[in-house]
């Protein structure tokens, strides 16, 4: 009997552990077992890997072949398998040799006619596999680029399985890749711009303030007033991602099945689901391997729920804990993981089933009940963990005149910007980037106490804000004063962050 060995990864939310994928052939009948808790689909590997081996004019094993997976009880997932487990039974059989099998990572799925296809998490993947001391990976070659994007790791691409027996011979016939670092990938969304939203001041300074902080944001009025039209030019108006962020962001979307071909994520991520999405879809799940769902592809972006009250009850209460934590935790019957969900939620929604409830103009058609069942949709528990929340004005002119052009994206950004560097400079001795992560202790304790800081007092004892509510309007108040370029928060700032907070702007004193 003889044997080899050769190296995949098992990934479990971001996290990988280097698999062994061990082959030994000889010993009994002819046939094929597999062992170490494969799933459906990779048992299924040793009928596509035997038929691929075949296709590509080798001869598969005429013995007994037992092929284990260790660690034997990691449950593993997924058909990225393939490829180590082709190499294995073919240098356990001498047609390629042993000792170029313990040097590589595989990962790749066959085809029945040999053919390498694409398989997702090949970023987190070889991070994992980098970590744990491999230097060189085979991949298929639709997914090089996404490989590369892993510095420090030799790569090679490969078509077909002619190609990767090339490689294990040490005669590649694709020319080896240095990785040359990461390149951006334009979003769609940054040829929106800031500019194009006529009037309502208030909204853009609040979408500016959000931006600046990375702050939630609450948008309440009637139909046709731009509420969509501001959401969707908030991630122009973001900063670009730090490396760490964008190597995050961009192994998430490997692992939701999107290939990176165009280089690393740099740009903050914007995902709006439509309101008939599932609890699994939007916060992620599966039958056994639980992936990433709409608010981890959100993660350091933005997740707008257009219509927030006709999202399903149970999907957004499950948005409280990521809300708090930045992470979401999806547990399955053989694992459990986390993915980060830290994400800048914006929520848009009329007042009423036929969005007129309030309006001067209109007549609201609605039945009292219904009105305030609508409004019931959107608990108290997520409306206290929006740092903004404001009230849409109807437009009163300039629509066809064009009125007084705002300020484009670019110019805003700017001062986001800005005011981003004087929060990493302030925040950097209590370990957070922007004054949504800091905590409330430090708030209260560690910094400067705004002047007028009465006005949040007796609105925590009159019950028109929480405890939470009361950190979030100091957050907010810091935030502005940072766009302002001040190093303290003045009453006017202060004020400025009450009115920002719908419910509570009510019990200032003017």
């Amino acid at each position: 009997m003889s044997s080899a060995s050769a190296f995949s990864v098992a990934l479990a939310g971001l996290e990988g552990t280097l698999v062994e994928v061990e082959a030994a052939t000889g010993g009994g009948l002819p046939r094929v077992v597999m062992v170490g808790l494969p799933d459906t689909a990779l048992y299924q590997a040793r009928d596509r890997c035997k038929a691929a081996v075949t296709s590509a004019g080798l001869s598969w094993p005429s013995q007994l072949v037992t092929i284990n997976l260790t660690p034997a009880t990691l449950p593993k997932a997924g058909s990225h398998y393939d490829l180590a487990i082709v190499t294995a039974v073919l240098a356990s059989c001498g047609a390629v040799p042993v000792e170029q099998t313990h040097r590589l990572v595989l990962m790749g799925e066959v085809g029945l006619d040999g053919r390498v296809r694409a398989v997702r998490g090949i970023l987190p993947g070889l991070m994992a596999a980098m970590a744990a001391g491999k230097t060189t990976a085979v991949v298929p070659r639709s997914q090089l680029s996404e490989a590369l994007l892993v510095e420090g790791l030799t790569v090679w691409g490969v078509d077909h399985l002619v190609d990767l027996i090339e490689v294990l011979n040490g005669r590649p016939v694709i020319s080896e890749v240095p990785s040359t670092g990461p390149e951006a990938v334009e979003v769609a969304g940054d040829a929106l711009d800031l500019a194009d939203v006529v009037g309502q001041h208030e909204a853009r300074f609040a979408l500016e303030v959000a931006a600046a902080g990375r702050h939630h944001l609450f948008m309440h009025g009637a139909p046709g007033l731009g509420k969509t039209m501001l959401a969707s030019r908030l991630p122009g108006v973001l900063p670009d991602l730090e490396l760490a962020e964008a190597l995050e962001v961009s192994a998430v979307h490997s692992l939701a099945d999107e290939q990176l071909n165009d280089g690393l994520i740099t740009r903050p991520p914007y995902c709006a689901p439509h309101h008939s999405i599932s609890l699994a879809a939007l916060v992620g799940g599966g039958i056994r391997v639980a992936r990433p769902g709409a608010i981890s592809r959100a993660h350091r972006g933005v997740l707008f729920l257009d219509e927030a009250p006709e999202f399903g009850a149970r999907a957004l209460e499950a948005l409280r804990t990521p809300l708090e934590s930045g992470w979401v935790t999806l547990g399955r019957s053989q694992q459990q993981v986390s993915y980060p969900a830290r994400f800048q939620l914006v929520l848009a929604a009329n007042p009423c089933p036929c969005g007129q409830a309030g309006s001067a103009e209109s007549d609201c058609t609605c039945a009292p009940m219904s009105i305030r069942r609508y409004a019931d949709r959107l608990s108290g528990p997520i409306l206290d963990r929006i740092d903004l929340q404001l009230q849409l004005p109807p437009h009163r002119t300039g629509l066809l005149a064009g009125g007084s052009p705002g300020e484009s994206t670019s110019v805003v950004a700017a001062r986001v910007a800005d005011a981003r560097e004087r929060q990493r400079h302030r925040l950097a001795p209590y370990l957070a980037a922007t004054n949504a992560e800091v905590a409330g202790a430090t708030l209260r304790k560690r910094l400067p106490l705004p002047e007028g800081v009465e006005l949040l007092e007796s609105a925590l004892r009159r019950g028109k804000i929480s405890a939470r509510g009361l950190d979030k309007v100091l957050r907010v108040a810091w935030t502005i004063a940072d766009l302002a370029g001040k190093d303290a928060v003045a009453r006017a700032h202060l004020r400025t962050a009450m009115s920002l907070r719908r419910g509570i702007s009510e019990s200032v004193a003017a």
